[in-house]
């Protein structure tokens, strides 16, 4: 720097400077956009990993939820098949067997129907074909119950059909 008459000057070797600080305010301001555009590309990113946990979470867990109602209700099938013997013989067997029949309804199980309708080897399991007045492929007695749980099979019915 020269001073003259109370004046500052700025000499040529003094401009290098300043232009250094120039050139490095800029790379700086480009450095924090480029940290603010990464920064929003990792928060839209942790975003989206998120609302795809979830997403999955909603998939998974109803189907978790069936998947255990069915393995409770067939460790439960066997108890039903046994008070449907018993209550034939046993009015109070009968109404056990009622109430467990309307708490199944409740969820989501129905029986197959079987008896005059026609063989579906989806539902039904022909342990027999009988001869009958019926037309052929036409079930004609229940050996096992089988049930669908939200329309799904759950267990097949075991069945004698007529040849």
């Amino acid at each position: 720097m020269i001073k003259k008459n109370k004046l500052t000057y700025i000499s040529e070797e003094s401009e290098e400077p300043k232009n250094k600080i120039k050139e490095f305010r800029t790379k700086l301001n480009e450095c924090q956009k480029e940290k603010e555009e990464y920064l929003t590309q990792a928060q839209r990113a942790r975003a989206d990993l998120i609302n795809y946990r979830r997403r999955q979470e909603e998939k998974i867990i109803p189907g978790i939820v069936v998947i255990g109602q069915a393995s409770i209700i067939n460790k439960i099938l066997p108890i039903l098949d046994s008070l449907e013997a018993g209550a034939e013989k046993n009015e109070d067997v009968k109404k056990i067997k009622e109430q467990m029949i309307s708490v199944l309804k409740e969820c989501n199980i129905e029986e197959i129907k079987t008896i005059g309708e026609e063989f579906n080897p989806e539902f039904h399991e022909a342990v027999e074909q009988v001869k009958s007045k019926k037309k052929q492929g036409i079930i004609t007695q229940e050996i096992q119950k089988g049930y669908l749980l939200n329309k799904k099979l759950l267990r097949v019915s075991k069945v004698k059909v007529a040849k």
